[in-house]
């Protein structure tokens, strides 16, 4: 047999070789063959840029991510699975807040975006289906996914592979979020940047209606935090750049790179630390990880280091180089200061009076 096949013309190998491409082409890898492990769980890229129509809490976020990790194994079947309520409550002694996390997956309806025929559409669904809790402390819950649900995540193709010890220790809903949006996207080859209008982007981050209304707000309140956070403890440097149209911001980019072995041993370091202090390390590790931005150094001479120390104790909580990138485009044309440094913190002055926090 094996002289038969040795005699064959070179292009039988090509064909096979095509046909060989062409199932795989056609069989795109499928989150649900994914599996979790001890370090780490396994959550569909639909259930990551959903839409909250009624927000969630930090606790429901990460009791959701659990039941999904239990259910793994029969997500895609209509079947009723069963996790014990320790699992799901945490470091706290009393079940209510399970209870009160479940009745608000219950009712929560998200909009997800799928491919229906080809073509890009929202799909409507609640995150949990019937359910019966036992009244003992030390009782189970039995619990449903919901079909449309169901569907969705059997027709997964990409995912995000969440750390179990940065879930936990990230202090946030807006940060789990964003967590989860980086390790969805971290791994594509071709892509280290994503644009998403502010509206969108609050409806993933699941602002609710009416709060952080204005951009300043949402930065100081949600990303900046979020960003701190993500990058102390997780694999990824992350930035969320402004985008103006005219002068209102109405978009952002949201950029990510792997961090260097030195770094990503740092975030280990830091997970096993108290939580104590966390804040203060977290936001000292940010600012040294994330470069000053290149755009900045290339609009004007650099100004001094003490300047800045200077604006963060007389401005707490706005973004230093942000401002200077209003100032460098407000002194764009006009004669060049004597002393840059001083006509910054003047303008910084203007800035803050114009822009309360």
């Amino acid at each position: 047999m094996g002289n038969f096949y040795a005699t064959l013309h070179p292009s039988y190998y090509k064909s096979k070789n095509k046909r060989v491409s062409e199932q795989m082409a056609t069989k795109p890898y499928r989150t649900i063959t994914a599996r979790p492990n001890a370090e780490s769980l396994v959550k569909p890229g639909e259930l990551v840029d959903l839409v909250e129509v009624t927000p969630l809490t930090l606790a429901d976020r990460r009791i959701y991510n659990q039941l999904l990790e239990n259910a793994w194994d029969a997500i895609d079947k209509p079947v009723t699975h069963v996790i014990a309520k320790a699992d799901l409550r945490g470091s706290h002694n009393s079940n209510d807040r399970v209870g009160e996390s479940i009745e608000r997956l219950m009712g929560s309806i998200v909009k997800v975006k799928v491919q229906r025929d080809g073509e890009d559409a929202i799909e409507r669904v609640q995150l949990l289906g019937g359910n019966i809790e036992t009244t003992r402390r030390d009782g189970l819950l039995e619990y449903e996914i919901p079909t449309r649900l169901r569907r969705i995540i059997k027709d997964s193709t990409v995912f995000a592979r969440l750390q179990r010890e940065v879930m936990f220790a990230l202090s946030s809903k807006y940060a789990l979020t964003l967590y989860e949006m980086i390790q969805k996207r971290g791994n594509l080859r071709w892509k280290s940047s994503e644009k998403f209008s502010l509206d969108d982007l609050r409806g993933i981050l699941g602002v609710p209606k009416g709060k952080l209304t204005s951009w300043s707000n949402l930065k100081l309140r949600a990303i900046d935090p979020a960003v701190d956070e993500v990058c102390a403890l997780s694999d990824y440097v992350v930035e969320v750049a402004p985008i103006k149209t005219g002068r209102r911001v109405t978009h952002v980019e949201l950029r990510w790179w792997r961090k260097d072995a030195k770094s990503e041993a740092e975030a280990e370091r830091e997970l096993s630390f108290s939580k104590v202090g966390r804040k203060v390390r977290s936001d000292v590790r940010a600012q040294a990880l994330r470069p000053r931005p290149v755009w900045l150094e290339a609009r004007g001479e650099a100004l001094r280091g003490d300047t800045y120390e200077t604006a963060r104790l007389r401005y707490q909580g706005y973004d230093i180089y942000h401002v200077e990138g209003e100032w460098r485009d407000w002194a764009k044309g006009k004669e060049a200061p004597r002393d840059p440094d001083r006509a910054f913190l003047a303008f910084f002055k203007t800035f803050a009076e114009a822009n309360p926090i």
